[in-house]
């Protein structure tokens, strides 16, 4: 029989609990490090200060999670195997979640796959404990434990086998594992985490550990940050803390310099709660817009705070995306605050940019006693110094005069030298700057630009016949820009059901396809994305303006003129980084210079 015979009816069954909650597993546990998030995310919302994470097999074999949290009764344990049974919440509002969990499926879910156990005890009562192995559930039965919970799972999709052919190496799921927890850790830097690995015949192994930070929230944030990311993502970040819309926007966002390769250092945060949200993607890659070079992404992480009422946590069953009620609100304060954040840091330049440089100055191997011997009887008799050869070598550089200890204090130091008419020496108090004059100059030329046209209406040249766009829904979102479009040079007005006539274009653009930049800008604004598409291809005419403007390299500068591009960079925002996102600018400390001579 093949599933299109229309002769045999098909019978409708009801399913049976284990093969319901198999079921759900699928959606709920996807991998080892979707159990350990389930369970961590029970651990925090029975207010656990301390969470202690054990695996063993990349999770497979062993996943164990204890915690202190307020611990549950014996006669709790039956229900918190039971399908939809949670204490999270009462169902009456599903808007107004405030806590980790709250469908109640994650436990059985568990239970149906693998083999669970739960040991709980609460304060003033003894503890119990329950098994359930491949849906089957056991008596609850007496037992030893402190105040608290602690779940062990073995055997994660024995009962599913064909779920393991898709599960990767041991070593890959423990990285997952550990990303997990470290993800949650962020979130939560009041409480303490450890993440152990067992192997057969050996004493567990600490794969990460974070203590519970003290202080205030933002002070403990920050500091939980820098112990999870590393010292160096902190020291190359400015601080987040905006509001907007009865929203709040904090944490820290890495200066564009510091970027990687691929969205591996990107955290972001709805009420505590670990998300990938392509909105929230979006407005970070648009807080980034123009300071950062192709094929790079920022290093960030992010938490947006709102009314529970104003965002929906019930879209996924693994909770890890979310919608926003007011979504421009959302998208509109992360891009505000990153790029007010990156315009406050000014002339910063990643600290990574030195350590490169001091890596390039690496010592070449030293010759063997034998060589420099032969090299030195091989050698004429030594000449006295050419001193004037000398004076001639040192006048190619061109000096910059001496200054007073004034610009010394000065973040870029006071200019000394420009070698190879393109790179500028400057002396600071502690150290050596080293600039790119074609590079800086050209941000420099490009923000002044940029806040000319912010000024001004952008200029326009009207279209001698005008282009009638059919954007269909998409229409009603480009007229209701008009507004702002009209400020950057696209002139648009309705022109029957579904249709948009283009009248003017910016005329910074040259032969523009309007109709191709007006879908585009339609398409963005159904992601939120506003006006950026415009804005991104009028900002990129200014930066090739500003490129033929600037310095060019091979250009000899006076001392006068090498500081005055100095302290223009210091006054700059954005002037650590050229238009594509590159340093404009490097810092040697003579402690490091020092030690490459061995002082």
């Amino acid at each position: 029989m093949t599933r299109h015979e229309p002769h045999i009816r098909p019978i409708i069954r009801q399913l049976d609990e284990s093969a319901a909650n198999r079921i759900a597993a699928g959606e709920v546990v996807e991998r080892p490090a979707s159990a350990v998030k389930e369970l961590v995310e029970n651990a925090l919302d029975a207010g656990a200060g301390r969470i202690d994470v054990v695996i063993a097999g990349g999770g497979k074999r062993l996943i164990r999670v204890s915690d202190d949290g307020c611990g549950m009764t014996a006669g709790d344990l039956p229900l918190a195997l039971a399908r939809h049974a949670t204490s999270k919440i009462d169902g009456s509002d599903l808007l107004n979640i405030r806590s980790f969990g709250f469908r109640g499926e994650a436990l059985p879910s568990l239970g149906a796959v693998g083999r669970l156990s739960i040991t709980s005890r609460v304060a003033g009562a003894e503890p119990a404990r329950i098994d359930v192995t491949g849906g089957r559930i056991g008596e609850v039965r007496p037992a030893a434990g402190n105040r608290g919970t602690v779940v062990e799972l073995r055997d994660l999709f024995f009962a599913t086998p064909a779920r393991l052919r898709f599960l990767r190496s041991d070593r890959a799921e423990t990285q997952a594992i550990a990303e997990v927890v470290r993800r949650l850790s962020m979130a939560e830097p009041g409480v303490s985490f450890t993440l152990s690995e067992e192997d057969e015949g050996a004493a567990p192994r600490l794969l990460f550990r974070a203590d519970a930070e003290a202080g205030d929230a933002l002070a403990a944030m920050s500091a939980r940050i820098g112990r999870v990311m590393g010292r160096e993502f902190t020291e190359n970040a400015v601080p987040l803390d905006a509001t907007r819309d009865g929203l709040r926007l904090t944490g820290l966002a890495a200066l564009p310099t510091y970027s990687r390769g691929a969205a591996v250092a990107q955290h972001l945060y709805v009420n505590g709660r670990p998300v990938r949200d392509k909105l929230l993607t979006g407005a970070l890659r648009a807080g980034y817009f123009d300071v950062l070079a192709a094929g790079r992404h920022p290093a960030a992480v992010l938490f947006v705070a709102c009314d529970p009422q104003g965002v929906d946590v019930n879209v996924h069953p693994a909770k890890v995306e979310v919608r926003f009620r007011e979504p421009d609100a959302a998208r509109g304060l992360v891009v505000s605050a990153l790029r007010h954040a990156m315009a406050g840091a000014g002339h910063r330049a990643s600290t990574t940019g030195g350590a490169a440089t001091l890596a390039a100055f690496r010592p070449e191997p030293r010759p063997s006693p034998a060589a420099v011997r032969a090299a030195w009887e091989a050698q004429a008799p030594l000449a006295a110094p050419d001193m004037p050869g000398f004076a001639e070598a040192h006048a190619r550089v061109e000096a910059a005069p001496e200054e007073s200890a004034g610009p010394l204090a000065a973040p870029l130091g006071a200019a000394r030298a420009q070698l190879h008419e393109n790179w500028i020496v400057a002396q600071t108090r502690d150290g050596i700057v080293i600039v790119d004059q074609h590079a800086a100059h050209e941000r420099l030329v490009y923000e002044r630009l940029k806040a000319q046209a912010a000024q001004v209406r952008i200029p326009s040249q009207a279209l001698l016949i005008p282009e009638i766009v059919d954007l269909g829904d998409g229409a009603a979102r480009v007229l209701a820009l008009a507004d702002d479009l009209d400020r950057l040079g696209l002139v648009v007005e309705p022109f029957g059901p579904g249709c948009v006539a283009v009248r003017e274009v910016p005329a910074a653009l040259g032969q523009c396809d309007a109709a191709a930049l007006l879908r585009d800008i339609a398409d963005d604004l159904e992601g939120g994305a506003g006006a950026d598409r415009l804005q991104g291809r009028i900002d990129a005419v200014l930066s090739s303006m500003a490129c033929h403007g600037s310095v060019r390299s091979g250009r000899r500068m006076t001392g006068d003129e090498m500081n005055a591009l100095l302290r223009e960079m210091e006054r700059t925002p954005r002037s650590g980084q050229c238009n594509h996102g590159r340093p404009t600018w490097v810092e040697l400390k003579l402690a490091d210079i020092e030690r490459l001579f061995g002082r």
